[in-house]
């Protein structure tokens, strides 16, 4: 059973760093990646495609259809002048419900196309978030140790939503904009292939304004993408733990870091939104002078009778549908720019370096003893720079082991390698002479049972608090434990008892409660190694020895490590383990290591005074060592 809590290794581990925006390092590798997302949707692409090209024919048919109108009308009026003839009102009908049917059947197959990206774009968003979310109980502890939530919430949230609503809404704008471009060139060259040259004579211009535009938003969208996760995890980071911001009066301080990030955010949003912005009037601008060329070459055509009224009036829609699908596709350009940007991050996420894969045949025991050997141990969080340098110790199965030592002497990394949050980098940590690597992580850590400094509940029933150490275990099996732990006395006093719902701040019950209930959880697990990591140092007196006749009940006949805590705790311990710079520097029982006068010896003295109290075994008993 493990606990863990977000926050930099408290021993020389690597703290949180943010990462500054950056281009987007490969738009191609990117989206090509994300089509073979895309490849698993095949037929329901194949049949979006195929509706896409009824519906836009459908809508590009249209024109054309009622330009015939327009011609019959405009010839049964001037035959009405000359008193030659009136105007041919059934075939204009006729061809006015042609009109109705055809947009009719475009409309269900945008509808139809719609519903199918939907599901499709949906789907991916979720194999995006499950893949995330599986990625995340594979990546090595390092990567916590270096990324805020925030970081990985805005990937879960915010840039997968990013993608879902390209894909349910600019992939199908991609596909009818295409076709149309394509089937409405068609239909204008069939009217007229001179007015149609006249019309195209803008789109390189529209290409080259189009491509300066997308090149100078990209590295701004990528921007935004990651000040956006930047704002999430300070913003998380500050109400997560809001209490200690205000006693510590650190409310400029976060709002100067926030404006910082925000500012930044800011700049690099208004600038994407700009440049993207800058799309459409300059389309509609290029536009407008296709529209007055093509009305100059039509007037001419018409008085040379080489076209007719009906065919200038479906060509200009024809060129108005041109241009539409093209501004379009300009402003989806700037769209995937920040798909890209978003997709992006995800990948990034996905290919994190994992942990250290498994081994082929990993060792299955029944049941453990519980010895402990740790073999010349080296390890660095960055391996340049070691905190354990050649660490060397044992434990024997059913010892109580305190490990002491000063701030950053490798007390907690000791804990982490145990649990193998991080691997050695040389030597060998070894659990009944087997090495921990020859495990599988999950069969290692179920004979460990952890309490923490940091405790850590959720929101959910005190019942199912204390049963998250073993999920399987009964209602009775739970009380029990609570009974051991002196939790069961509290929960009566409680409104609901174990029916009681921890909030999510964990505000209503005390720090101590906190604590027992995590106790009582370990107690629940039942494991052989047992790991106290400044257990009672956030609890009172009273508490503390409910706690302590809980754990003297615990570890009995199990190996227990007790990292930097009380005296009233180690002094029965049957080995100390004294750790100096990476290093066991001394080791041995509580009278022996007094007796000796050495580094343990100093810890206590120098504690003392400090404290301005005199020297001696009674009083020593009862003062807490120095936190780790």
């Amino acid at each position: 059973m493990m606990m863990h809590r977000r926050g930099g290794s408290r021993e020389g581990g690597p703290m949180g760093a943010m990462r500054k925006g950056d281009r987007a390092r490969n738009f191609k590798a990117t989206m090509t990646k994300l089509a073979q997302y895309l490849n698993a949707y095949k037929v329901k692409i194949i049949i979006v495609l195929i509706f896409a090209v009824a519906s836009t024919v459908f809508n590009i048919v249209g024109p054309k259809v009622l330009g015939n109108a327009t011609t019959r009308l405009f010839e049964g009026v001037m035959a009405e002048i000359a008193g030659t003839g009136s105007i041919d009102f059934d075939y204009i009908g006729r061809i006015l419900f042609t009109m109705l049917i055809l947009y009719i059947l475009s409309s269900i197959f945008a509808y139809m196309m719609g519903w199918i990206m939907a599901g499709v774009s949906t789907d991916i968003a979720y194999r995006f978030r499950r893949e995330i979310s599986d990625k995340i109980n594979r990546l090595p502890f390092s990567y916590f140790d270096n990324t805020t939530q925030g970081e990985v919430l805005s990937r879960i949230t915010n840039d997968v939503d990013t993608v879902n609503q390209t894909l349910s809404q600019s992939l199908t704008q991609i596909i009818t904009s295409l076709i149309t471009v394509v089937g409405v060139l068609v239909m204008m060259l069939s009217i007229s292939w001179l007015m149609t040259l006249v019309s195209l004579i803008v789109i390189p211009l529209t290409l080259v304004l189009v491509t300066f535009i997308v090149n100078r938003s990209q590295v701004y969208f990528k921007e935004q993408q990651d000040y956006l996760g930047h704002v999430n995890g300070h913003v998380e980071e500050m109400f997560g733990g809001h209490r200690v911001m205000k006693a510590f009066n650190g409310e400029e301080r976060s709002i100067e870091k926030f404006e910082e990030y925000n500012g930044t955010l800011y700049s690099v949003a208004w600038k994407s939104q700009f440049l993207s912005g800058l799309m459409m009037p300059i389309m509609s601008f290029i536009g407008n002078l296709g529209y007055v060329a093509v009305v100059v070459v039509g007037g001419y055509l018409t008085v040379r009778n080489a076209i007719t009224v009906g065919d200038i009036q479906a060509f200009i829609q024809y060129v108005r549908s041109f241009n539409q699908p093209l501004m379009q596709l300009a402003n989806i350009s700037n769209v995937l720019q920040q798909t890209a940007a978003a997709a992006e991050r995800v990948f990034e996420f996905l290919e994190e370096p994992e942990e250290v894969k498994e081994v082929e045949n990993p060792i299955q025991l029944e049941a453990i003893e519980g010895h402990v050997e740790f073999r010349d141990v080296r390890f660095g969080y960055n391996p340049e720079e070691p905190v354990i340098h050649n660490l060397s110790g044992e434990a024997k199965p059913g010892q109580k082991v305190a490990i002491v030592g000063p701030t950053g002497a490798g007390k907690t990394t000791i804990v982490k390698l145990l649990m193998r949050f991080y691997d050695v980098d040389d030597g060998a940590i070894l659990v009944d002479g087997h090495d921990i690597r020859d495990f599988k992580r999950q069969e290692l850590r179920r004979w460990f049972g952890m309490v923490l400094q940091d405790t850590w509940l959720y929101n959910d029933t005190i019942m199912e608090n204390i049963r998250y150490g073993r999920p399987e275990a009964t209602d009775a099996e739970v009380i029990a434990a609570a009974q051991a732990a002196h939790v069961d006395h509290f929960v009566h006093t409680l409104p609901e008892g174990y029916s009681m719902v921890i909030n999510e701040e964990t505000t209503n019950i005390s720090q101590g409660q906190m604590q027992l209930l995590t106790i009582a959880r370990a107690v629940l697990a039942d494991p052989k190694i047992l790991i106290l990591d400044e257990a009672t140092s956030s609890v009172d007196t009273r508490t503390e020895v409910l706690i302590q006749k809980a754990m003297d009940r615990l570890m009995v006949g199990r190996t227990s490590f007790i990292i930097a805590h009380r005296l009233s705790t180690i002094r029965n311990a049957d080995l100390i383990l004294v750790m100096r710079d990476g290093d066991i520097v001394e080791q041995g029982n509580h009278v022996d290591l007094l007796a000796r006068g050495g580094f343990y010896a100093e810890l206590y003295n120098s504690q003392f005074e400090h404290m301005g109290l005199e020297e001696g075994v009674a009083e020593t008993e009862a003062q807490p060592m120095p936190a780790d």
